[in-house]
């Protein structure tokens, strides 16, 4: 990817998107997820999109994410549009992106150590390394000692959304984008995850991408969407 004197010097802008859209085409009929998307976003900000069910904002995710391909537009990183053809998207997911998923998406055979671990083994970071980083990552996220030892299957929601964020920060990546990172958690401990994300931005100075169905969230926006059948609205 490119250096970081590649960000747009008049704006900052560390991600930019540019006309995205995705459509769906099934047996019931062409579904626009995705419809003509706007918005850039810097480093050390946090930006909420809100929507219902079925307004496109997953989709959203997973278009900057490159875990789906749009139809047209363009997701320009470090001023580098990664849906152009010959862009490396197995580098760009490892090393720039990660995700926090609503439903976890951990290893659930394996303990929280070896669930953070595992993304810097599919980058070729020294063993050693590996386990110091995630030791490290994991106790940031209150993960002590015991529970890094534990099961996935055996740990509580918010246990195991905090090991998603420690996972989803393995590789040192500039982007973090959260999918429903509170939808399967109670207000209390949702609003630790959020309190999390917030410090990645502004003490880590990571981009923040969040996407939900709860208004609150919006409190600790720096740039704030609704979304409605694949269209993007400022707040």
């Amino acid at each position: 990817m490119s250096g970081d004197n590649a960000i747009n010097l008049e704006t900052g802008d560390f991600l930019a998107v540019h006309g995205l859209s995705k459509t769906f085409r099934g047996k019931a009929g062409d579904v626009v997820a995705v419809d003509g998307v706007d918005f850039s976003a810097r480093k050390g900000e946090v930006v909420v999109i809100v929507g219902p069910s079925g307004s496109g904002k997953t989709t959203l995710l997973y278009l900057v994410g490159s875990l789906e391909n749009p139809d047209a537009g363009e997701i320009e990183v470090l001023g580098e549009d990664i849906c152009a053809s010959g862009a490396d998207l197995i580098a760009y997911r490892r090393e720039r992106v990660g995700f926090v998923f609503q439903f976890f998406n951990l290893v659930t055979a394996l303990t929280a150590l070896e669930n953070v671990t595992l993304p810097m083994d599919l980058s070729a970071v020294p063993p050693e390394e590996q386990r110091r980083r995630a030791v490290d990552l994991l106790e940031r996220m209150g993960i002590d000692r015991r529970l890094q030892r534990t099961r996935a299957n055996k740990m509580s929601g918010g246990e195991k959304q905090r090991v998603a964020i420690a996972r989803a920060l393995a590789n040192d990546p500039d982007i973090i984008l959260a999918d429903e990172p509170t939808g399967n958690l109670d207000t209390a401990t949702g609003m630790t995850v959020v309190d999390i994300l917030v410090k990645l931005a502004r003490e880590d100075g990571k981009c923040v991408l969040i996407v939900t169905h709860d208004e609150s969230i919006l409190e600790v926006a720096d740039q704030a969407f609704h979304m409605v059948d694949g269209k993007l609205n400022g707040r």
